[in-house]
């Protein structure tokens, strides 16, 4: 166990399987006058908090960076503020600190847009060019040429629908509008006017979309969803997070209405939003071209699953948030927020508990 002391209001108490620089935890006493930090390394996947880490330390801690510890409810008395590494708050279900409280609970909403948009091109630009054809042929050492100069579908007039237009949402609607594509947004909640339509999520300076311009139609709420799936969309984007409302939602009467166009299906969401059998059976009949899934239901996927050998899908592990700047943003999300508290402005990124996101 590491950190500066000295007499503070905030203790922050760094619970992760990495650790901040000396540099960076020196910046935030310029936010947070004599700000107190404890820095406790994990490994990765621990499940539970650090025995060693005493109720004498809990009672004092006001903020804590975690990606799914966290300590019991009447441990942590003075905690008022919880920064998620992750886009997602599935891990604290259940948890009593989270379910019982007032705790404001942020996630690191902001972290993933820029690679999980690249992610999503990646792979949809990679199957409309035939690269996993091409490389096959090229461990092969066959030299294949296209039968004509027409076989590829660029980007140029496509329409991407993007089922979920938070901040990953508006950076692949960027990307896309820069290739001259379309956008179509769908919320799960009604956003009529200009300024429901602006994010307040933590963005990278350039990216994304925070005032909501980029989209020429806007769909919300289950009963829109398949006006929307119909709205003539070559690409789908799936980029919501899994709740009771979501879970399911893409199945056998979806796909056939993708198939107008036969949309191509990008899901950096999560697994469970697309029904996986029926996902199976579009992907054999042709009702779509393709599916890029960083995401599966099961997850991980098992060895013998059918999901792996079904035609045109190209599967990642749950890996396009990877990123080698990805804690660097998760510490500016914590510093913008530390800000704010300091200033008495209300924190970026809460989990609406509600929602479940």
């Amino acid at each position: 166990m590491c950190g500066n002391s000295g007499n503070s209001e905030n203790v922050l108490l760094v619970l992760l399987h990495w650790a901040p620089s000396e540099e960076y935890i020196s910046s935030l006493s310029r936010i947070s006058p004599g700000i107190r930090v404890i820095v406790h390394q994990t490994a990765m996947y621990d499940t539970e908090v650090p025995k060693e880490i005493t109720d004498e330390t809990w009672a004092s801690v006001t903020i804590l960076l975690t990606w799914k510890l966290v300590p019991a409810k009447e441990q942590a008395p003075n905690l008022r503020y919880v920064q998620l590494i992750s886009a997602g708050c599935n891990q604290l279900f259940g948890q009593p600190i989270f379910e019982q409280t007032d705790i404001a609970f942020c996630t690191a909403n902001g972290v993933h847009p820029p690679q999980i948009a690249e992610w999503v091109f990646a792979t949809f630009l990679g199957f409309q060019h035939h690269l996993p054809e091409h490389y096959d042929n090229q461990k092969l050492g066959n030299w294949v040429d296209p039968e004509s100069d027409e076989d590829t579908e660029d980007a140029v007039g496509l329409r991407i629908g993007i089922l979920g237009y938070g901040c990953i949402g508006r950076q692949v609607a960027r990307v896309g509008k820069a290739l001259g594509m379309s956008i179509h947004a769908f919320t799960l909640h009604e956003r009529p006017t200009p300024d429901s339509r602006k994010d307040d999520s933590f963005t990278e300076p350039g990216l994304g979309d925070p005032d909501g311009v980029f989209p020429s139609k806007w769909y919300h709420g289950i009963e829109q969803l398949n006006e929307f799936l119909g709205s003539d969309l070559d690409l789908l984007v799936i980029t919501l997070p899994l709740t009771s409302s979501t879970s399911g939602m893409l199945s056998s009467e979806q796909f056939n209405i993708l198939s107008k166009r036969k949309a191509f299906i990008s899901n950096a969401g999560r697994g469970g939003i697309i029904d996986t059998n029926s996902l199976i059976e579009a992907l054999k009949q042709g009702k779509i071209r393709g599916a890029a899934l960083d995401v599966t239901d099961p997850e991980p996927l098992p060895e013998d699953h059918p999901l792996w050998k079904a035609p045109n899908v190209l599967i990642t592990p749950h890996c396009s948030g990877n990123s080698n700047h990805y804690n660097e943003r998760v510490l500016k999300i914590l510093a913008y927020n530390l800000d704010r508290l300091t200033r008495g402005i209300s924190v970026v990124n809460r989990v609406d508990r509600a929602l479940g996101y």
